[in-house]
């Protein structure tokens, strides 16, 4: 039973000397203690720079492709604090009949405005009223205007659109063109600009006898004897 017992005691003994060798020897192989970054990683993940690098779309030319029945469903955002009918009280914000092209914070008279309003001065022009629309605490810091604001231009443009349609507003501006970043608008090929010869551009002389100086095909002698 003894000899059984160090049998036993034996071959476990040896067995844990064989996984640390082996855990020694792979540590070793694959530089556990020592993690090095793979020279080509699995996979690369891409993130696109917060706003991107494409051209900056005016307010004018989401205003030009609006709609003001789209801006009816936005303003249902604006009911809790805002009326727009003719006439019509004011609530928590002002009421906004006719509101754009009015004074900035002078609209509906006795409404108390915020002074970080007021003293934005000007009038609701198309632009002013976007920047307003987007971020109140951004356009005008310590405003009471609860509201975040809308990140999408075009809810801004369509809501615009829906204030005009209450009350009328300054003319649109004109829409502008957007022209890709590297494109010259304007820009064309000039004649025998491009590979090999433009198409309906005649020929010099300079030009035919260079290629007639060319090395053309020889005929074989088969073909010779054919002919």
């Amino acid at each position: 039973m003894t000899d059984r017992m160090n049998t036993i005691f034996g071959w476990l003994l040896f067995a844990g000397i064989v996984a640390l060798g082996l855990s020694i020897v792979s540590g070793m192989y694959f530089h556990a203690d020592d993690p090095e970054r793979p020279e080509t990683m699995a996979y690369s993940v891409e993130v696109a720079a917060e706003g991107g690098d494409g051209p900056v779309i005016p307010i004018a030319n989401f205003l030009a492709e609006g709609d003001a029945a789209a801006g009816a469903k936005v303003f249902a955002k604006c009911q809790a604090c805002h009326t727009i009918n003719q006439g019509g009280p004011n609530g928590i914000g002002p009421n906004l009949y006719g509101v754009m092209g009015a004074a900035i914070g002078g609209h509906a008279p006795g409404f108390a405005y915020s002074s970080a309003l007021q003293e934005k001065g000007g009038s609701w022009t198309y632009d002013e009223m976007n920047a307003w629309l987007e971020n109140p605490k951004a356009y005008a810091p310590g405003t009471k205007m609860s509201f975040a604001g809308l990140g999408n231009p075009e809810d801004r443009a369509n809501l615009m659109l829906y204030l005009v349609e209450n009350g009328g507003g300054p003319p649109l501006p004109e829409p502008v063109e957007i022209v890709e970043e590297g494109a010259v608008e304007g820009e064309t090929d000039g004649a025998g600009e491009g590979p090999g010869v433009t198409e309906g551009e005649p020929v010099g002389d300079i030009e035919a006898a260079g290629a007639m100086g060319d090395e053309q095909p020889v005929p074989s002698q088969g073909s010779a004897a054919e002919n």
